[in-house]
């Protein structure tokens, strides 16, 4: 027991307790509750999918992990190292094997630099070898995302946005991280080159050994990528479990409404729908008890009293509902 133990606590790479973060109101006393008490496990080499509806906080996540936003309280544990609250000496040379992709390709690129100095910026900050080896890394990690050597000294406004992804893509994987957070990555561009960049990150992650937490609303994008999904509703996650068992046996009456709204390509068929009724409550003051509740189709007036934790109502299959039963 002490063995197989040991063997699970180092297989995570990543392990988040407890993950708190509240952005204050401006000329108020009041907080809005982004995340939580949000806690989850990322196993070295796999990809964790991370899926709720806009505003749930599933991006301030991915940001706290890096500490783009410093978490409120919580604790993130880095290769078992908690990395909140470590100064910036400490805390630089953990961020190359911490890397982002963001969501927007038009957004993440300085225009003003050349794609060369883009995907050598952070060889050149964390002082990684010297100009020709920097200048033979960046082709390098061009013809890795499926871009011509030769584009490296245009600049960003000369390609689409699939393709400025790509070079996104190239400067996440330039420190060699083993760990990336893929903030939406997809979603902003055309549904045939999702396709494109997905199957190109599930290439990198074979050959170089990369852990994913993959953040998206898309449904169908999550299934295709993912080993494990979590699911996120108003700062919390509600449901965790393997991919594939998520898909076909949602415990939780949120998962089970975002799974239903997913389009069955065949008009001989027809999902049946589970329509949720009102507006998702403000995270400035959420619901008491569950914070679904409010729009939940099976919920009971016990579940305004109780704030449900995250049980295992099925082997490896998490979800927090008083309501919801396992096999």
């Amino acid at each position: 027991m002490e063995n197989a133990a040991a063997k699970t606590k180092t297989s995570n790479l990543l392990e988040v307790r407890n993950l708190v973060k509240h952005f204050p109101v401006d000329n108020s006393d009041d907080v809005v509750q982004a995340v939580d008490d949000v806690s989850f496990n990322i196993i070295a080499g796999e990809t964790l999918g991370l899926v709720g509806e806009s505003g749930c906080g599933k991006s301030t996540v991915g940001k706290c992990l890096l500490r783009l936003h410093e978490p409120t309280s919580g604790e993130v544990l880095f290769e078992g190292k908690d990395i909140v609250g470590l100064p910036n000496s400490e805390m630089q040379p953990l961020r190359r094997e911490m890397q982002i992709i963001f969501q927007d390709p038009y957004a993440s690129l300085n225009p003003r630099l050349s794609v060369r100095s883009i995907i050598a910026e952070p060889l050149k900050i964390h002082k990684i070898g010297d100009k020709a080896s920097q200048n033979a890394k960046v082709e390098d990690l061009l013809s890795k995302v499926g871009l011509d050597p030769k584009y490296a000294d245009r600049y960003p406004h000369e390609f689409s946005g699939g393709q400025r992804q790509r070079i996104g893509i190239a400067r996440a994987l330039a420190l060699n991280p083993k760990l990336i957070i893929c903030d939406e990555p997809v979603s902003a561009l055309d549904v045939s080159v999702q396709a494109q960049v997905v199957n190109l990150l599930q290439e990198l992650q074979d050959e170089f050994g990369l852990t994913y937490l993959f953040i998206s609303h898309g449904l169908a994008v999550v299934e295709h990528i993912s080993d494990r999904v979590a699911v996120m509703y108003l700062g919390k996650i509600v449901e965790i479990c393997d991919a594939d068992e998520l898909y076909e046996n949602p415990l939780h009456p949120y998962s089970q409404a975002l799974l239903s709204a997913i389009p069955i390509p065949d008009p001989k068929h027809k999902r049946d729908r589970i329509v949720l009724k009102g507006d998702v409550p403000t995270p400035i003051n959420p619901p008491s008890g569950c914070r679904f509740r409010t729009r939940c189709p099976i919920a009971i007036e016990e579940c305004s009293r109780v704030q449900p934790e995250l049980r295992e109502l099925a082997p490896g299959h998490f979800a927090a509902c008083i309501r919801a039963s396992g096999y």
